[in-house]
């Protein structure tokens, strides 16, 4: 993404070399693009995105806020929470040789990441084939790759029509927003495609529905210096406006809305679809959480700690089990729970039941299951979950799908039917 910043506009000349001079001084040179959005500097010593960073980028005709979520295994969770907030996916992979099929065999990070942000919305895929100048611009190369990727993504719920592949050369800044120069000389000789930039410009904008009760799951807590806090996150619904009072879910506190940030701009109202910083006031900060939900105080968001969900079990080795401990996703939260009931396995076109209270659920199944969630243990002392925030899928589509992991890997995913408790 530093490429195409720089490309653009948007990463100084000033700040690209101040970039390359730090990454060559710790012997990673090569990641000196990748600094100019991984900015800690645990991000920069690894080499490696560990949390979710924004950046607005414009198109001829579009705004788009890039959230630039983590690539790595160990960092799914924060990739969950990026991708939760999204509308569209841009998914690069590596084309030299072995590394693009090492992250799509089975397990590989290639394929869980287009599970995952399949189901959480998005609709629309870009794939970026990049580093194909360490293939010699190989178009067979480009081929096979698109090729290999197609049936996946068919299988997982996309549109081939919503589905686009371009070749570049991310280093070089070949085919990011267009082809001139030298390098790019190899690559034109047999692709007259769109470029990177102009199939950012071609993404549809979903349907807002600003009618809708106001949802705000927080995806981070600022502590302020003065009273209150900032909070960041997606507005799932509605509308939000300076002044407005808004509750906490789970808990019993009001927040008030002093100001609103949308890309760094004060606005007097945001509607659903924009990611915000909202500064909250007569709020003790210890009572917002990452997970939390922002609502108004007369229209709640159902809390549970017992629901039942339809998911559709992903490419698993070890079959679910009634009574399996697993870690629920819902946005940006993460909570221990229990598969406590196999309710029935169910037939994925036609939503008839196939068997009731099946032993177990394996790779490709459909089914009704309960989901509990789990007391959480501190200092030996087990402590009641107050519930989370959930609702039918029916009622609002970004606040009803949820991600089951287990063991470091996504098994299912799914709609809840909350049942309060």
């Amino acid at each position: 993404m530093g490429r195409l910043l720089y490309e653009l506009g948007l990463l100084d000349e000033k700040t690209r070399r101040a970039n390359e001079r730090g990454s060559e001084k710790i012997g990673k040179s090569s990641f000196s693009w990748a600094w100019g959005l991984d900015g800690t500097a645990e991000e920069r010593e690894r080499g490696i995105t560990m949390d979710v960073a924004l950046q607005t980028i414009e198109t001829p005709h579009r705004q788009i806020t890039v959230l630039d979520a983590p690539g790595h295994k160990d960092f799914i969770p924060n990739m969950i929470s990026g991708a939760s907030q999204a509308d569209c996916a841009l998914l690069v992979v590596d084309a030299t040789t072995g590394e693009f099929e090492s992250g799509f065999q089975k397990g590989g990070q290639t394929r869980e990441h287009l599970l995952l942000v399949r189901s959480l919305g998005v609709s629309q895929v870009i794939v970026a084939v990049n580093k194909l100048d360490q293939v010699d611009w190989s178009e067979r190369r480009y081929e096979d790759i698109s090729a290999e990727l197609r049936p996946f993504l068919t299988q997982s719920g996309f549109q081939l029509s919503k589905s686009k592949f371009v070749p570049v050369g991310a280093m070089q800044g070949v085919n990011l927003v267009g082809r001139e120069g030298l390098a790019a000389s190899s690559l034109s000789k047999w692709y007259s495609g769109p470029t990177l930039v102009e199939l950012l410009d071609e993404l549809v904008p979903p349907i807002r529905d600003i009618s809708a009760p106001l949802r705000i799951p927080i995806s981070n807590v600022f502590k302020r210096q003065s009273s209150g806090a900032t909070v960041t996150g997606r507005i799932c619904g509605g509308v939000v406006q300076v002044g407005e009072k808004l509750r906490v879910l789970p808990g019993d506190e009001i927040a008030v809305v002093k100001a609103i940030e949308i890309e760094n701009q004060s606005v007097a109202w945001a509607a659903s679809g924009s990611n915000v910083s909202l500064y909250l006031m007569s709020i003790d900060p210890v009572n917002l959480n990452v997970g939390s939900v922002l609502c108004p105080p007369q229209e709640l968001v159902p809390l549970t700690s017992v629901f039942t969900a339809r998911i559709m079990v992903f490419d698993i080795q070890v079959p679910i089990t009634a009574g399996a401990s697993v870690e629920l996703f819902h946005h940006s939260q993460d909570v221990p729970a229990t598969t406590t009931k196999l309710i029935s396995t169910i037939d994925r076109s036609s939503g008839k039941v196939l068997k009731e209270n099946p032993r177990v659920l394996t790779k490709g199944t459909s089914a009704e299951i309960q989901i509990s969630l789990r007391h959480t243990q501190v200092s030996g002392s087990s402590l009641t979950t107050r519930g989370i925030a959930l609702e039918t899928f029916s009622a609002n589509k970004d606040m009803g799908r949820i991600l089951i992991r287990r063991g470091g890997e996504t098994i299912a995913a799914g709609k809840p039917s909350p049942a309060r408790r």
